[in-house]
């Protein structure tokens, strides 16, 4: 399957709205802990073992990411669109099967490990695309892209929700509401897969004057991993994502148990309706935060996102459970800092690496989620089990989790503090003629593939 071209003429501003249903589609990851409660209730789950599909579709979604980023790079964003939603609607449907016979180990490698693959293949697709459409508002247009991802669940969630009550939460309720999921995402994300275009060659856009060629560094995703801006980004993004994505995959019933022994319990459907809210402000931080970057630079936004996030977990553990709105917001903020971070992530790969091969080095990059994915909500759910256990409840069995999570977070801003410009001697054009000429030959067939 060829790259789209696009013609004379097309507007650049087209390429989003294609990312765009692609991420709004997988982003319904967000919106798993709305499965969480019918699961454990029909097939006897704890809150550990219901969390295993969402965790290994995250670990899938960074493996595939990092394996298949040159394949996306060479093959094209629509080869990889399309493989994203062969892939996710499969998941979807596999897991159907799963739930309508009580097999929960096929709800975990049909959500987990096939719809995890078209996570990761769908994620990076159209990244490398965009920031060669907008060299020079790159966070700015990852961000609106990358804003469907956690935008998602603001649609999934409440629309999950709808369907549990309409269908019932027992094993055939939840699997004809998986049913539809798949059947439904396959249709919406074709429109990206017909949709999406990619710039002309450079040639073609210079004797247009509309030359989009890239300035700046140009590392190849190999030279990358020798870099310890490299390495100091991943340490970054698995912070920020732990922190964040610990509170997304246990929303509903963590607001539920904070306020359990209040005068005002918080009801299954208002739970559904707060994580619909996280995944606004994930959604929001992900194109505001990102754009911002364009005006201040990625490592002050950095600073914001890990430095602030530390004083919203600060507040939630203090004094969250006596005010409502104030947990509320804190989380919100979180979910802004913690979408933010995965939208500006590109940008700052750009700006360290150049855009040569940004989308593979992204998909490397993404294996820091993988590890995330299992951290965060492992670190909740089993520190919440544990306690729960030991005779505690309410906002007792997340004290420690979030310590913990304030922890991680200065670790990050320690290590984006750390992060410095790409030596030379890592760039393309100062690699020897013998090592560098594989990556200018394979770069080139890429392009012309």
């Amino acid at each position: 399957m060829s790259p789209p071209i696009a013609p004379v003429g097309w507007s650049r501003w087209l390429v989003p709205p294609a990312a765009l249903s692609i991420h709004l589609s997988i982003g319904q990851a967000y919106a798993w802990s709305v499965f969480k409660p019918p699961l454990e209730d029909a097939l006897g789950l704890s809150g550990t073992q219901s969390a295993l599909p969402f965790q290994l579709g995250i670990v899938m979604l960074g493996l595939s990411a990092a394996f298949g980023g040159t394949l996306v790079e060479r093959r094209g964003p629509r080869w990889a669109m399309t493989v994203a939603l062969v892939c996710f609607s499969s998941g979807f449907l596999l897991s159907a099967l799963g739930a309508a016979t009580g097999q929960f180990w096929l709800i975990v490698f049909g959500y987990g490990f096939v719809g995890g693959i078209g996570l990761g293949i769908g994620y990076i697709s159209p990244v490398s695309t965009l920031i060669k459409w907008f060299p020079d508002r790159p966070g700015m247009a990852t961000g609106i892209a990358i804003m469907g991802f956690g935008g998602g669940a603001l649609i999934a969630s409440p629309w999950s929700a709808q369907m549990l009550e309409s269908f019932g939460s027992d094993t055939s309720g939840i699997a004809l509401a998986f049913l539809v999921h798949g059947l439904s995402y396959a249709v919406f994300m074709l429109l990206g897969v017909l949709l999406v275009r990619v710039p002309r060659p450079r040639a073609e856009e210079r004797a247009d004057g509309r030359d989009t060629a890239p300035a700046g560094p140009r590392v190849s995703a190999r030279q990358a991993l020798r870099t310890p801006q490299f390495w100091l980004l991943w340490v970054v993004l698995c912070t920020n994502v732990t922190a964040g994505i610990g509170i997304l995959e246990k929303a509903a019933p963590m607001i539920t148990d904070f306020f359990a022994d209040t005068s005002t319990p918080v009801s299954a459907t208002a739970a559904a309706g707060f994580v619909a809210l996280l995944s606004a402000a994930n959604m929001a931080g992900r194109i505001g935060w990102s754009s911002t970057s364009d005006l201040i630079g990625r490592k002050n936004i950095y600073r914001v996102y890990l430095g602030a996030g530390v004083l919203m977990y600060a507040l939630i553990a203090l004094v969250g459970s006596s005010s409502k709105p104030l947990f509320v917001l804190c989380a919100l903020v979180i979910l802004s800092f913690y979408g933010g971070g995965f939208a500006t992530i590109p940008a700052y790969l750009k700006d360290l690496f150049g855009t040569y091969q940004v989308g593979a080095i992204h998909g490397r990059l993404l294996t820091a989620w993988s590890t995330a994915g299992v951290l965060g909500p492992l670190i909740v759910n089993w520190i919440a089990d544990r306690q729960e256990e030991a005779g505690k409840h309410g906002a007792e069995l997340y004290g420690t989790s979030l310590l913990i999570m304030m922890g991680l977070l200065v670790i990050g801003f320690a290590a984006n503090e750390l992060v410095r410009p790409v030596h030379p001697s890592h760039h393309l054009d100062a690699v020897t003629p013998e090592k560098g000429a594989p990556d200018v030959r394979r770069h080139q067939q890429s392009e012309s593939a």
